[in-house]
């Protein structure tokens, strides 16, 4: 078994549902044309972490020196089937119905690190765990390592796991055989996402406008406050995934560690706001939401009456 096998073997046995790997090489020049032009023009206005570090965001050898591979991971968040909530429920995005992804994935990328270690016996190679917060383009490198393609609404998809999916990337000096990216034309004529989308966010041309778009509105990035509307939602939008033909056929995610919180399916704009911050704890404590507040959450569920 090669040294790239047994990566992807432990990787799998850690929990991730995809794995492949990729070149460390700066990624093509476009990315970062193309990211430069949409700062330029306004479309991330009130993001602030996309306007800094953008040297190193298309080039992972500026995160780690010397990096020479990148360990890319997915894991499939698709909850098994739950009865949809009767009444004025608002949802949260399906990725924030569980504990807070980043650490978990931090965590068994750690342990691949260490596993890859105990493989090298000649070398000590450097190692350098990502996870959404560093400055790196995880999709465009995702799809590099072949886990999957960009669609038209700008996530990863993989053609057998669909969208739903969380990315991790362990950065490592070690010299890897990197992975053959997917080749075709995935979305072809398709345009169920942009006709989908609630508030306009995508558009035939594949441009995107994150001022629009309500995941980044509910979570406090496109600016310090909601907007007037927020399309009925508490935090985050699926609204562009889940009409992505490569979801109607998409298996419900594996990992029994990753754990489902019904109580977050049944929330209401009037219950919100009758929330101390005990209640508000008690629902999303070590979630993706407890970095917003009450207050935010308050302010959203406001707009929603």
């Amino acid at each position: 078994m090669t040294i790239e096998q047994s990566i992807k073997h432990k990787a799998i046995a850690l929990g991730f549902d995809l794995v492949g790997i990729a070149s460390a090489a700066p990624l093509d020049a476009a990315y970062a044309a193309y990211h430069a032009d949409w700062l330029r023009r306004g479309c991330a206005d009130g993001i602030k972490h996309l306007h800094r570090n953008n040297d190193k965001r298309f080039a992972p050898a500026k995160l780690l020196e010397g990096a020479q591979s990148v360990v890319c991971v997915a894991l499939n968040y698709r909850p098994h089937p739950y009865e949809a909530p009767a009444g004025r429920s608002l949802p949260v995005a399906r990725y924030a119905l569980y504990d807070d992804y980043h650490e978990f994935i931090k965590t068994r990328l750690n342990a691949l690190a260490a596993y890859i270690q105990s493989l090298c016996t000649e070398s000590i190679p450097q190692f350098k765990v990502c996870c959404d917060a560093i400055p790196l383009a995880e999709r465009p490198l995702a799809q590099r390592a072949g886990l999957g393609f960009i669609g038209r609404n700008h996530c990863l998809i993989h053609p057998k796991l669909g969208g739903q999916l969380l990315l991790g990337e362990l950065l490592t000096t070690l010299p890897l055989k990197p992975d053959t990216p997917l080749s075709g034309d995935f979305c072809k004529t398709c345009r169920r996402c942009i006709d989908a989308c609630p508030t306009a966010a995508l558009s035939e041309n594949g441009e995107f406008d994150a001022r629009r778009c309500i995941s980044a509105i509910t979570q406090g990035q496109a600016g310090d406050a909601p907007p007037v509307h927020t399309a009925g939602s508490l935090f985050g939008c699926d609204v562009c995934l889940l009409a992505c033909p490569f979801e109607r056929n998409a298996p419900p995610r594996r990992n029994p560690d990753l754990t489902f919180y019904p109580q977050r399916t049944t929330l209401t704009a009037d219950a919100v706001l009758t929330w101390t911050q005990d209640d508000f704890d008690a629902v999303f404590k070590q979630s993706c939401l407890e970095r917003l507040g009450l207050a935010h959450l308050k302010q959203i569920a406001t707009k929603n009456l």
